[in-house]
């Protein structure tokens, strides 16, 4: 990772693949932007559906005001839905390292307010042929890790297990659950979002304009 980093750097990791972790990260950013904040977006590598017409890359760059290309570096799309090592690998194209991936993030001059690095799948997911999501943060060292999780059934397992893997990591990244989908009109994720607070050590957000009013200073 270049040496000039964000003046605060966020990570986007989720409990699974499919939760929204894009979505969360594009609407932060563009939320970030319309009050005025620098910000950059970078997704270290991407594996999706060759007949996807937008990757998550566009979807960044998009919200961040950036090329696709410079959030994601373009010989790391592999167009094929399997997790980056075994796209890559699928390929025909060399392995690569999570040591390979974060030197390879590079932000604008001059320094963005705040950068968001999006994960790739859940924390365990493979990123590289050496590491997962947890590996990657461990590289990073970034000031927060929002963990994106669904609010419906099967939740309160999938935050509870994932915080254990990011608890078990070597960072200092505090961690805050972001409930994605969130419906207060639905009893179930009402439940969900109350044990989770009530249990957790760890901030539980239930919308993007609660994360928003987390990130603004105090």
């Amino acid at each position: 990772m270049s040496p000039s980093r964000p003046r605060r750097l966020i990570v986007v990791a989720g409990t699974a693949t499919e939760i929204g972790k894009t979505w969360v990260a594009a609407r932060l950013l563009r939320e970030l932007r319309a009050e005025g904040r620098d910000v950059a977006a970078r997704k270290p590598v991407q594996s999706f559906d060759p007949d996807d017409a937008l990757t998550d890359a566009h979807l960044l760059g998009d919200a961040s005001g950036e090329a696709a290309t410079d959030v994601c570096p373009r010989h790391r799309w592999l167009p094929i839905p399997m997790a980056p090592p075994m796209a890559a690998d699928s390929l025909g194209r060399p392995p690569f390292t999570i040591a390979d991936l974060a030197a390879e993030i590079t932000w604008p001059v001059p320094t963005p307010d705040i950068g968001i690095v999006e994960c790739v799948g859940g924390v365990r997911s493979p990123h590289a042929s050496d590491g997962d999501a947890i590996s990657l943060i461990e590289e990073l060292q970034p000031d927060l890790l929002l963990l994106v999780a669904d609010a419906g059934l099967g939740t309160v397992n999938a935050v509870r297990l994932s915080l254990e893997a990011i608890d078990r990591g070597a960072h200092v990244a505090t961690p805050i659950v972001v409930l994605n989908r969130f419906d207060p009109t639905d009893e179930l994720h009402r439940r969900n979002r109350d044990w989770l607070e009530s249990t957790l050590p760890v901030e539980v957000l239930s919308s993007v304009p609660a994360v928003m009013n987390r990130l603004r200073p105090s």
